[in-house]
């Protein structure tokens, strides 16, 4: 395993400590200590395989995944082992876990796919529900069963975890007020969706947790935002349901279609690879899309097209603390 240079080390605490950055803080960073232009991507992917080649031998990952709520990229350093020593690196308690937990599951539950809860809920969120059996109706009279420290998390204590939590980035207020996955969630938890069976979306295979469901109402299938638009920009794409068929009520913004045709014409943007280019039966086409397709990071460190289906699993930090 070759060694990490003093640029490497740079990139890797520049995330653990100051948490996840978007794309374009983690880049400026990079183009500072390289001293490379930012939209150098080979040399860009380099390092972060490089960086990955080595967290792999104490099971971290440097990581790429998008806020659900407005579609930016971020980086962000994960542990992908969850056991009994790696609960110990929290700062929180049992009952704050068990509260963060139950927002959770709230908020993976709407059938809607809001992707949030209201602060009322988020307050009414029952603690006891987070123990084996706790809030089944079998469990009634038992109450013994459930940890003092679960009965008495008091009202004001909920309302400080949830302003910790949200400042901690594993929440997030929304704009219109209501209580969200924050992007330490969205980077920490992409296992425990899967293992939670939360609809994925029908583009990038990522969780949907903020998306727009199907009209259909027997129709399971639902798409971020972003995908969507990345999806139906193209005039002449038909705006229809990939799984049932149903006409799917979108409207791209006229800005969408001139910056997808530039992307077309230009090549890659920054957030974004170019769509995948018609195969060609010169040689040397073949061999150029080979070396750009392998240059990069692993299938987890950098957010492919939204078309690519990713199926890499990882295991979470965030919810191993329960």
């Amino acid at each position: 395993m070759s060694s990490l240079s003093w640029r490497h080390h740079t990139l890797i605490q520049s995330l653990l400590s100051r948490g996840p950055l978007k794309e374009s803080e983690f880049r400026s960073i990079f183009t500072k200590i390289t001293a490379n232009r930012s939209d150098n991507d080979r040399l860009f992917h380099d390092y972060l395989k490089k960086i990955n080649s080595c967290l792999a031998y104490v099971q971290f990952e440097l990581r790429a995944f998008r806020n659900q709520y407005d579609g930016t990229v971020y980086y962000g350093v994960v542990n992908n082992v969850a056991d009994e020593q790696s609960k110990l690196g929290t700062k929180y308690t049992v009952p704050q876990i068990a509260f963060y937990k139950g927002i959770i599951e709230a908020i993976i539950q709407d059938d809607t796919a809001k992707g949030s809860i209201t602060n009322i809920d988020a307050l009414n969120t029952r603690l006891e529900n987070q123990v084996p059996n706790g809030g089944g109706p079998e469990s009634q009279g038992v109450s013994s069963q459930v940890p003092a420290a679960f009965r008495n998390f008091s009202l004001s204590q909920k309302e400080r975890t949830l302003d910790e939590l949200v400042r901690d980035k594993w929440l997030c207020a929304t704009s219109d007020g209501r209580i969200g996955l924050g992007v330490r969630s969205f980077l920490d938890l992409r296992s425990w969706f899967r293992s939670n069976d939360v609809p994925a979306c029908d583009v990038c295979n990522e969780a949907g947790v903020k998306a727009d469901p199907c009209s259909n109402g027997s129709c399971s299938v639902r798409i971020h935002n972003y995908c969507l638009t990345r999806k139906f920009s193209q005039r002449k794409a038909e705006r229809i349901c990939p799984g049932c068929g149903t006409q799917w009520d979108y409207t791209v913004p006229k800005s969408e279609f001139v910056v997808h045709e530039e992307e077309l014409q230009n090549g890659n943007s920054q957030n974004e690879p170019p769509p995948e280019p018609p195969r060609r039966k010169k040689q040397r086409r073949g061999r150029t899309e080979d070396d750009t397709s392998g240059s990069g990071p692993s299938q987890t460190c950098t957010v492919k097209s939204e078309t690519r289906t990713t199926r890499r699993s990882s295991r979470l930090v965030g919810a191993s603390q329960s």
